[in-house]
């Protein structure tokens, strides 16, 4: 039987483990507690009262009972004039020994990374073993046969390894610097290679260094020389994780080595517990690999197959916990709405009222939203179409149902010019139905506000459509049902939940195509509806691109649209994030165009007018006061003026595509042939293919997918929202397959456990928190 003295030796050593582990509980399986209840700690009841409810504590105070726990052992084993071990010194954080393990929030100061390396890691913003782990290559290269220096070609990128043999400097004329050097590689070729004025670079090409050397290739006759653009020193040529594999490459800085970044990697690896966070059957649902596979797949991968399979995982849980995040940002992952009859009879009746027929393509939006409406969750549901497609009168539709349950419907518009149009075609749309609609805008007068406001809080009102007005802290709707969103990416967070506070159902509109990988991620806590088909009768616009030097034909063109009676807009471009330089090009631009077409009436429309100025100019266009409107991008949503055919867009090279699409569909919008003139002021190659993407595409969501591939996703819920977080992996452009897969996961696993609360998602839950960096966030789970 083992006396006291062992016992309290066999006790004391877990103690100071835990604290080494940054008091994190996992240490004993099962938590400090489950030992302090066996026999072990029986002689030491102290001890037990010192750490009892250790699992309920936060770090400092487990650190704190730590102390006096192993004080109070220390206490003990001085009575009983026992040797012993010097107590743990609080402030030493010990590195691990060879194949010890560490928990996977240690400090980097725990890696063994020799002499100054956890600064060097901690300056690249790396504080943790997680964070080192989770800091992927960017690239990989196959070092595995680099290649023979005689099979190189003219202007090749390649990776060449070799002893530094020779060094020079020189400078052959002032502020040019050239360092070179002949390395010699493992099969006796000799290659030269040079920088040009990086003289810092010199300290590591000691003759006898081993070098990794990634550049194009010059070739002059049998030789090689090599313009360097990434360098690399093998610090240990027996035990080198950077030549005879496949590596990663990092992102890094001057002074951090590759060779250091992929040794940390792998010290990472052996140390820490890669316990995964994803259950086995569910891996094996959607075929990933396991954690630690997927890790050192990454960072130091056996041969192709196992980097795609690491590839692939890490993506995937990239996109999974995105889409965790995104569903979880709101109140709840599942939410209680109303729910409506929506029957067929009444929607047949709503249609019977319309100047012409439903869409198929309407009516399956249609079913898919009355399908949500009948349910008892909440709806959220992300209706996309292009310009035309006839999103409002299935919006009209919704709110109709709603209305004849005895709710009352809301649908807010980022601008007043917006809503006004919703304003008049609803009234088209309901009046005859016996449905209510009201308008709020800012700029009615107090007298009118209040007395809407009245209205809407005592149920006179079944319909008011309105911009943020609608949401000021004096709006109050008596029933309100169903709330419709319009662009609902111009609307900050908090601006659309005053909206939604009584937990109306949501539709949100949208005439901006979006690829439907970047709405599954920006609106992945909406599901999406596409409105993919035109109505008959609808003339496709066209689309010419120009030079500049062929602006007068353009103008030209235009004027003989005017003497048939036609309109056309002018847009000019934003030169400067400057309303001031942006208001002075148009009015520039509307100068030039009174005298290069003094026949036309032409007016301004910018930024900078008033709400009701800008109404003005729009009412007196419409009624085809004027011929021409010279514009900022002001009129990009929601203008509806028929009798415009042309748009012209002036330096049509500084607006995005899908912009330039907005824009266009601003016209086409009568029976009346339409055309889009692009014209261009910048003539370069890439220039052209660009917008020659929008001369041959009228389909909003391919010139989205385009738009995409060469910008990027951007930040496009607006500024004062989360945009899409950097992905280290995923590529929106092409991931929409495994983003569905990841958001399938992420709605099953809410579905069962909306707070991540059963013991086998501990990890789950644990892991999401440390990839979430809003403190608000952290909160929601």
């Amino acid at each position: 039987m083992a006396t006291v003295a062992e016992m309290r030796e066999r006790l004391r050593r877990p103690l100071v483990a835990e604290l080494a582990s940054g008091c994190v509980n996992r240490v004993v399986a099962g938590g400090l507690e489950r030992l302090l209840a066996s026999p072990l700690a029986g002689p030491f009841p102290q001890v037990r009262e010192a750490l009892s409810g250790y699992a309920g504590l936060d770090s400092a105070s487990r650190e704190e009972a730590l102390y006096a726990a192993l004080a109070l052992l220390d206490g003990q084993e001085k009575a009983a004039k026992a040797p012993r071990a010097a107590p743990p010194i609080k402030p030493a954080v010990p590195t691990a020994a060879p194949g010890e393990r560490l928990p996977i929030d240690a400090e980097v100061t725990r890696l063994d990374t020799g002499p100054g390396g956890a600064r060097k890691l901690q300056s690249l913003g790396l504080r943790t073993v997680r964070d080192v782990l989770h800091a992927y290559p960017h690239r990989h290269e196959d070092r595995r046969a680099l290649p023979d220096l005689s099979e190189v070609e003219e202007g090749q990128k390649v990776t060449v390894e070799g002893t530094v043999v020779a060094k020079s400097r020189r400078k052959p004329k002032p502020n040019m610097f050239i360092l070179e050097v002949t390395l010699e590689t493992p099969s006796g070729g000799r290659v030269r290679a040079s920088w040009f004025n990086q003289p810092w670079v010199e300290r590591q090409l000691k003759e006898g260094a081993r070098l990794v050397l990634t550049g194009r290739a010059k070739k002059f006759g049998r030789s090689v020389q090599l313009g360097v653009e990434h360098l690399e020193t093998v610090e240990d040529a027996k035990d080198s994780l950077s030549t005879g594999r496949i590596v990663g490459v990092y992102d890094s800085k001057d002074g951090i080595s590759q060779e250091f970044l992929r040794r940390a990697a792998f010290r990472s690896l052996r140390a820490a517990p890669l316990d995964d966070y994803l259950p086995a059957h569910w891996r094996r649902q959607y075929g990933l690999t396991d954690l630690g596979d997927a890790l050192w797949g990454i960072h130091l991968p056996r041969d192709e197959a196992q980097l795609e399979r690491a590839m692939h995982r890490l993506r995937f849980d990239e996109y999974l916990f995105l889409e965790l995040r995104v569903l979880l940002q709101g109140e709840d992952a599942v939410l209680l709405g109303k729910r409506f009859q929506a029957t067929g009879e009444d929607i047949s009746r709503f249609e019977s009222a319309l100047p012409f027929a439903f869409t198929n393509a309407q009516r399956r939006v249609l079913l898919e939203i009355t399908d949500d409406m009948r349910s008892e969750r909440q709806m959220a549901r992300l209706v996309q179409g292009d310009v035309g497609s006839g999103k409002t009168a299935v919006a009209a539709c919704a709110l109709y149902l709603a209305v004849r349950d005895g709710y009352q419907g809301a649908l807010m518009a980022p601008t007043e010019i917006l809503a006004r149009q919703h304003y008049a075609n609803l009234v088209g749309y309901l009046s005859q139905l016996d449905v209510r609609v009201g308008l709020l805008i800012g700029a009615m007068t107090p007298k009118q506000k209040l007395e809407m406001q009245t209205r809407i809080a005592d149920g006179d009102v079944d319909v008011v459509v309105g911009t943020q007005a609608l949401i000021q802290e004096n709006v109050r709707f008596d029933n309100l049902g169903l709330a419709v969103v319009d662009e609902e990416h111009r609307f900050g967070v908090m601006q659309r939940r005053k909206l939604l506070a009584g937990r109306p159902d949501v539709l949100v509109m949208s005439a901006t195509p979006i690829p439907r990988s970047l709405a599954l991620t920006a609106y992945g806590d909406l599901e999406l509806s596409i409105i993919d088909e035109l109505p008959p009768g609808r003339t496709p616009v066209e689309t010419k691109l120009i030079q500049d030097t062929h602006r007068q034909q353009a103008y030209g063109f235009v004027m003989r649209q005017i003497r048939e009676g036609r309109q056309a807009y002018v847009v000019t471009a934003l030169i400067e994030e400057n309303e001031n330089l942006e208001l002075l090009a148009a009015t520039q631009l509307a100068d030039d165009l009174k005298t290069i077409l003094p026949e036309a009436r032409i007016e301004l429309l910018h930024g900078k007018m008033t709400a009701a100025e800008k109404e003005y100019v729009m009412d007196r266009f419409r009624a085809r006061e004027f011929d021409i409107l010279v514009s900022t991008t002001v009129i990009e949503v929601g203008v509806d003026v028929p009798n415009a055919t042309v748009m012209v867009i002036e330096n049509a090279e500084r607006f995005g595509l899908s912009q330039l699409h907005q824009l266009r569909g601003r016209v086409g919008r009568g029976s009346a042939q339409s055309y889009c003139i692009l014209i261009a002021g910048e003539h370069s190659k890439k220039t052209r293919q660009r917008l020659k993407i929008i001369e041959g595409s009228t389909d909003g969501f391919v010139i989205a997918e385009a738009d995409l591939k060469l910008r990027g996703p951007g930040e496009i819920r607006g500024t004062r929202q989360s945009g899409i977080p950097d992905l280290q992996l995923g590529d929106l452009a092409s991931d929409v397959e495994i983003i569905e897969r990841a958001r399938e996961l992420a709605k099953h696993i809410l579905a069962h456990d909306p707070r991540l609360e059963h013991p086998r998602l501990q990890y789950l839950r644990g892991e999401l928190q440390n990839r979430s960096q809003s403190v608000a966030f952290r909160e929601v789970i």
